[in-house]
């Protein structure tokens, strides 16, 4: 099993060079944050944005593992509109 800091780098590696739309003054969670937990929280059975945000909420401990999380876990309309 993949360490911690080895599934951080791959996030990092994969999402890092996505360009981020959003305004700077918008940008309270990290864009690979928000990417990394919608896919988990997909793969889970996640079927909608306030899933993911209950996914996040449920896995937190789990997630601060590897995310970096600065302001805890997106709400649902940040993740609805941070994508």
């Amino acid at each position: 099993m993949p360490e911690t800091r080895e599934i951080q780098q791959s996030l990092v590696r994969h999402f890092g060079n996505i360009k981020n739309p959003r305004v700077e003054r918008t940008k309270k969670h990290l864009l690979t944050d928000i990417l990394a937990l919608a896919i988990l929280a997909i793969i889970a059975g996640a079927q909608g944005w306030e899933d993911i945000e209950n996914y996040g909420i449920s896995f937190q401990q789990w997630l601060e593992e590897f995310l970096v999380l600065p302001n805890g876990i997106p709400s649902d309309d940040t993740n609805r509109s941070g994508i």
